[in-house]
């Protein structure tokens, strides 16, 4: 499993035109300057990439197009979460007829599910397919937190193969290692804990930075496998600044206007969302522009 599942993954922004309509060019030709920055895999309909303002024939078009465009180069990760586990196993049935290699599914969010109803919930998705199901906690926007010791009784159904966690929480990841016994995947969905992560034995990263700074990610990744922990910190750094900005604007309106500055557009984000206002689109600007002068200084160290 984790030879085939592993590394940075970006978790795709949805490109959108001005009429808020899904953009599928757009869309292949950022999957095309992705793959040619080297990431593992790509993620699509996950929460940068608005799968909650999305339809369900807007989430199987945009799946459909990434399937395509790939071509098998590396594995796609279809989210297919919803609120209800019908809507959810209907998502993920959609995603194993069209060749999606593995569902991520985030869980069920605005409701507060018990234990036994999380559990209940993947049981009953991982019974409707062949795909391999990884779990998506991101308790800061959901509400609810797969703990440790849920997790540990949704592994006891062997086609759940691990979690994307966004939680932040470190003892957590973990605890989630320690619970998968290091043979099920666990990546990080934030960019301030992928060194952490990878470290204590974690798969990767899905990875919103992965949008804007395929490239940095994609190294970073490297430097961790390669033992080169100077060279990890130093790039962990560069990167920090980045997630530090989402504080800017509403969620998930950073990453598209950041993607803009570097001249990768993907769009505006859907309403209620709006663009960044003149002194926020500013101070990004300046972040942007110091991780770029940061990033190459550290490759032009490297050659030298």
């Amino acid at each position: 499993m984790s030879q085939n599942f592993h590394g940075i993954i970006p978790a795709v922004a949805t490109p959108f035109d001005e009429r808020f309509a899904v953009d599928k060019a757009t869309l292949r030709e950022l999957i095309e300057w992705y793959l040619a920055s080297g990431v593992h895999g790509i993620s699509v309909c996950g929460s940068q990439g608005e799968f909650f303002s999305l339809n369900h024939d807007e989430q199987i078009s945009i799946i459909e197009t990434a399937v395509r465009t790939v071509d098998g180069r590396v594995p796609i990760y279809a989210g297919t979460g919803a609120v209800t586990t019908q809507e959810s196993i209907q998502l993920t049935k959609a995603a194993e007829k069209i060749g999606a290699d593995i569902s991520l599914v985030i869980t069920p969010y605005f409701l507060s599910p018990s234990a036994d109803e999380l559990v209940m919930h993947y049981r009953e998705i991982t019974k409707s397919t062949k795909l391999p199901v990884m779990i998506y906690n991101n308790p800061p926007r959901t509400g609810v937190n797969v703990t440790p010791t849920i997790y540990r009784r949704c592994l006891e159904d062997a086609n759940v193969v691990g979690i994307k966690d966004s939680s932040g929480d470190i003892t957590q990841i973990c605890e989630y290692i320690e619970a998968g016994a290091q043979k099920k995947l666990l990546f990080a969905g934030r960019d301030t804990v992928i060194l952490s992560t990878v470290l204590h034995g974690g798969s990767g990263a899905i990875s919103p930075a992965a949008n804007v700074f395929p490239g940095l990610v994609v190294r970073l990744y490297s430097a961790i496998r390669e033992n080169n922990i100077e060279e990890a910190g130093r790039l962990h750094n560069i990167l920090l600044p980045l997630r530090k900005a989402w504080a800017l604007g509403s969620f998930p309106v950073v990453i598209k206007e950041a993607m803009s500055l570097v001249g990768r557009s993907a769009g505006p984000t859907r309403p209620p969302i709006q663009a960044l206002g003149p002194d926020a689109k500013a101070k990004l600007t300046k972040v942007i522009t110091t991780i770029q002068a940061a990033d190459e200084a550290a490759q032009n160290n490297i050659a030298a």
